[in-house]
Order: structure tokens, then C-alpha cells, then sequence
């Protein structure tokens, strides 16, 4: 359904990432975990996961979008959200989409799983669960580049030391002198700190690639089970 948003805010988040708060003309019912479609013409619909939770999101819809130099195809969107912020204009939606969206009446624990701007489709599953007072294990990885780009690590941190069921762990590729956390490919650290995952809800976000070697590493290594394995990519891989 094509609905027509105004422009919020657009605030910068981290080197080249942006929030973004959209208001629809109408309420957009969602699930933690789907995204909607900006569309930038009749036939190009971009896909961007919706960053708010679908019980506090007070009738807003907030994007995290990384727009680094090489990417095209997301600079065009922030382009196309600030001259509509800064005339009035409208932005076109096409929502909702996605069927990785957090299966409520499981009774597993939950791995989420983020890889750069894909955090923004793990912490509106966060943010859910929290706000139904889910006390079944939790386990975020967020993985990036840099630290620079884990731009909502003193977020989570508080909400860990908040919540005694809920754990955060940031990687980085690349580690700074004072870095403490985890270093190197985030599935590797993800392998090095489970001896199964078998019991696990599996929600991830971030390239196809990475998508895909999760499925192949946590099924044929961790003993994880496909099909409680959750990813928009799976639709396409």
C-alpha cells in the first residue's frame, strides 16, 4: 500500500548514517522486524527496514540509512528525504514488506544479529521485546567496521546493565588502541561463544553474504535449525 509521508528529521547517527523519522498520513501497522519500500519512481521501490517498534513508535516511522560515498543507491534516498524536509514535499512508502519479523508465541531464546546499518532491523525487534517484558535470553552482535559506526553501542550498554536477560556484544574489523570489545568477523566471534545454538531463535540483518554464510556456519557447525533462522535476504538466497 502506497502511503505519503512527511519528513520529520534527519539527524546523522555516525560517518555517513542518518536517522531519519518519517510521518505518515495514515498509521502504518507493522511487525518488529519488516521494512518498508521508498519510492523513488513507478518502478524503483528501495527496501529499508523500519527502525521503531511497532508498540512505541507513536504513529512515526524511523529509518537508519548509510550512505557512504560508493552507495548510490541509498545517497539518492537521503537526497530525496532532505529536499522534501526542506520544501514540505511528500515521500511515497510502500509498506509494510518482510516475513522475518520476531515470532512472538516462540518460547526460545533470541540471537539477533546485525551487520552495519542492519542494526536498525535488530533493535526495532529489541525494542519490542522489551516493551512486552520478554524475559527469555537475548544476544545482540553487532558487527562493523570501526567502532565509529556502532553508533548506538552507549544505548545498548545501558539497556544491558538494565536488563539482566539481555546481552550486547559489539565487533569491530578494525580496533582502535583503547577498543576492548571483540575483534574480527562477528559470525566468528558469534562460533567462538556458543557450543550451540540449537535452542536459538536466529534473526539477522546485513549483506546477502553474510546471511548466507550464517545459515551455512550455525546449521552445519552449531547445530542451528533453518527454518528458526530469520532473514528478509532468505527470501532472495
Amino acid at each position: 500500500m502506497t502511503i505519503k509521508c512527511k519528513v520529520k528529521s534527519i539527524e546523522p547517527l555516525a560517518c555517513n548514517t542518518f536517522q531519519i523519522l518519517l510521518h505518515p498520513e495514515e498509521p502504518v501497522e507493522f511487525k518488529a522486524g519488516q521494512y518498508l519500500m521508498v519510492e523513488m519512481g513507478e518502478k524503483d521501490k528501495r527496501p529499508f527496514s523500519i527502525a521503531s517498534s511497532p508498540c512505541r513508535h507513536q504513529g512515526e516511522l524511523e529509518l537508519h540509512i548509510g550512505a557512504a560515498e560508493h552507495n548510490a543507491y541509498a545517497i539518492e534516498v537521503v537526497d530525496a528525504m532532505k529536499a522534501a524536509l526542506e520544501d514540505g514535499g511528500d515521500i511515497l512508502i510502500d509498506a509494510p514488506h518482510g516475513d522475518a519479523w520476531v515470532k512472538e508465541d516462540s518460547e526460545r531464546p533470541l540471537l539477533l544479529i546485525a551487520g552495519g546499518t542492519g542494526f536498525s532491523y535488530v533493535r526495532s525487534i529489541l525494542d519490542h521485546c522489551i516493551s512486552q517484558e520478554k524475559t527469555l535470553p537475548i544476544y545482540l552482535y553487532w558487527g562493523a567496521k570501526d567502532a565509529c559506526q556502532l553508533y548506538a553501542k552507549e544505548e545498548l550498554a545501558e539497556i544491558e546493565a538494565k536488563y539482566s536477560n539481555i546481552h550486547f556484544v559489539p565487533v569491530v574489523e578494525q580496533a582502535s588502541g583503547d577498543w576492548a570489545g571483540k575483534t574480527g568477523n562477528v559470525l566468528q566471534a558469534i562460533e567462538g561463544d556458543f557450543e550451540s545454538l540449537e535452542t536459538f531463535d536466529i534473526y539477522i540483518a546485513g549483506r546477502f553474504e553474510m546471511a548466507g554464510a550464517a545459515r551455512e556456519q550455525f546449521t552445519q557447525v552449531k547445530g542451528a535449525h533453518s527454518d528458526r533462522m530469520f532473514a528478509d535476504a532468505y527470501a532472495f538466497i
